[in-house]
């Protein structure tokens, strides 16, 4: 039917849906992007052009995340699983490109928006998902497989940012270290990256393919009335919305970090919290509402994938796509994996919370309390990190830190 269906009626169906979704509140934040634009434009100040291109970020990259979904479920489980595993932070790693094609100078600002997004998912989406959910449910019941799995493979990822970081120290303060040691740090990182990616591409087919059962919720195991729900938006329509979405997203990407470290010091934050927090927010912003959503309808399982998935995807595909992306936009610095110690402390304090409270597969409004308060902790801890400084003579590495001399 759909083949001899005219073409007229998939463009009149196309605009009707495209009507539909300027119809809904959160998508009127969309006038914020010709804002940002003739505000770059006109060399306003530098702080309102940041606002501006991160307000626009937020409803693009919920139309790329629903464009997604609806192209998933026109091409079937597999490939659809793998398409959201793919697009599910594609604004992520659209600022990220952003930031790498400004120079290594912008690496401390990939890193920290790499922790702030792995953070975010962990204890602020999730933690916002079990708070709701508590409070219209008692008990939250969820796949407590699913949940220990990635948090095995989170610890795996933080493993694998947490050698380069103890290999540069290690180096650093020894006296009789070459110089070509150091350089090690970033070969170190690319090797690393592999295998992150490797593992990642394994657990999608551990997930998708080989012990798909094993990740089915409970509202999946419930037998079927036989009704299929079709898609909101045709493949045409979710292809179209996701290219011009894709590509609104890389333009206010441009713009937002053109003007991030100017609205960093007129906002008195650090890098490090913006990259951490305020950045790590503006791209999942789309994802806690989701998660949030589903939880309020007691579908735990779907706000756990979401969180938990998320975070993956950042750890597994999004670092290591970075590195390899920037062997080609900076072959003579590439990105590496040695991150603060500050960020790899709150990525380990916020996997060790998530195994405690995925283990048991319930869960309640005071845990989700917790995991908020362990997020605030660091963001205030972020809030006061000290703003990075170059002293004369010293030159600052990848991480935005001084080589003291010894």
């Amino acid at each position: 039917m759909s083949a001899s269906q005219p073409s007229s009626g998939e463009s009149v169906s196309f605009f009707r849906h495209l009507f539909g979704v300027l119809r809904e509140p959160l998508n009127w934040l969309l006038a914020a992007v010709p804002v940002a634009a003739w505000l770059h434009h006109s060399h306003a100040a530098d702080l309102y052009v940041f606002l501006a291109s991160a307000v626009a970020i937020i409803p693009l990259a919920g139309l790329m995340g629903r464009a997604t979904e609806n192209l998933s479920e026109t091409m079937g489980a597999g490939i659809g699983g793998l398409m959201n595993a793919t697009f599910g932070n594609a604004a992520e790693l659209i600022i990220a490109m952003a930031a790498l094609r400004k120079g290594p100078e912008m690496y401390p600002l990939v890193h920290a928006s790499l922790t702030g997004s792995i953070i975010g998912n962990i204890l602020l989406v999730l933690g916002l998902s079990l708070f709701a959910g508590g409070l219209k449910y008692k008990t939250l019941k969820f796949n407590p497989t699913a949940a220990g799995m990635g948090s095995t493979l989170l610890a795996l990822s933080v493993i694998g940012m947490l050698v380069p970081t103890l290999f540069y120290y290690g180096i650093v303060f020894d006296k009789h270290v070459a110089e070509t040691d150091r350089t090690s740090v970033g070969l170190i990182s690319t090797e690393i990256a592999v295998v992150l990616f490797v593992t990642y591409i394994l657990s999608l087919i551990f997930s998708l393919i080989t012990h798909q059962h094993i990740f089915a919720g409970p509202e999946e195991d419930l037998p079927t009335s036989g009704d299929h729900h079709a898609p909101e938006w045709n493949r045409t329509a979710s292809m179209g919305v996701l290219l011009v979405a894709t590509g609104f997203v890389a333009w206010m990407s441009e713009i937002l970090v053109a003007s991030v470290e100017p609205a960093c010091d007129d906002l008195g934050m650090s890098r490090a919290f913006v990259g951490v927090i305020v950045v790590a927010i503006i791209g999942n912003a789309a994802e806690h509402s989701t998660a949030v959503l589903m939880a309020l309808k007691n579908k735990i399982d779907l706000s756990v994938n979401i969180a938990v998935g998320s975070s993956l995807q950042i750890a597994l595909f999004v670092t290591p796509v970075l590195v390899f992306a920037s062997m080609f936009m900076n072959p003579g610095e590439p990105l590496d994996l040695h991150f603060r110690p500050m960020e790899i402390m709150a990525l380990i304090l916020a996997i060790g919370v998530l195994a405690l409270v995925c283990h048991d597969g319930e869960s309640h409004w005071l845990e989700g309390i917790m995991l908020l308060a362990v997020y605030i902790i660091l963001g205030v801890a972020f809030f006061h990190l000290p703003q990075e400084t170059t002293p004369a003579g010293a030159e600052p590495n990848q991480t935005g830190e001084t080589a003291t001399a010894q």
